[in-house]
């Protein structure tokens, strides 16, 4: 069975790091993380391929970097955090995730952990997604987001406090 390369190993082989070694490594948590912000498989699809070409399209400085994998989730938050001013825009409403019913225990589960996700704003799914699905420190969050790290912080908890009152209001 072939062992896939981890983040920390692409930091200790950056000097000979390929760009399609880089991508098998991190595509799978980067869609991840971004399904998880979007709700969405096609957008979070979308806007890793994006992501990835613009790493791509700088690779010989991205390559380099100390940090590459780091560079990847800031292209991809700022692509995400652009299209999402352009729906805004464009349809000149808040934007809200379509919320659908599923009648049986995990689902019940899983569809209220994506309402719960759908309700928080852009910024508070950013900072969920780094600090709790990505394991970022709260200071490489705020970095990836161009904010302070109490901010990370505060927007996390206030996350944290928006999807349990929405699991809550889902249980009854």
């Amino acid at each position: 069975m072939e062992r896939s390369t981890t983040s920390e190993e692409i930091h200790a082989t950056a000097d000979t790091l390929t760009f399609e070694l880089f991508f098998e490594t991190e595509r799978r948590r980067l869609f991840r993380a971004l399904y998880v912000m979007t709700g969405s498989a096609h957008e979070a699809e979308e806007l890793a391929q994006d992501a990835f070409l613009k790493v791509w399209e700088r690779w010989d400085r991205v390559g380099a970097m100390e940090d590459p994998v780091g560079y990847l989730y800031r292209a991809a938050m700022n692509l995400a955090r652009s299209r999402y001013r352009r729906i805004v825009r464009s349809a000149r409403v808040p934007f809200s995730a379509e919320q659908s019913l599923e009648p049986y225990g995990a689902a019940d589960t899983h569809d209220a952990v994506v309402r719960a996700v759908a309700r928080l704003t852009p910024r508070q799914r950013q900072a969920v997604v780094l600090v709790e699905l990505l394991d970022r420190s709260t200071e490489e969050a705020a970095d990836l987001m161009h904010v302070s790290s109490s901010a990370v912080r505060s927007l996390t908890s206030e996350a944290r406090k928006a999807m349990r009152a929405g699991m809550e209001s889902n249980d009854e």
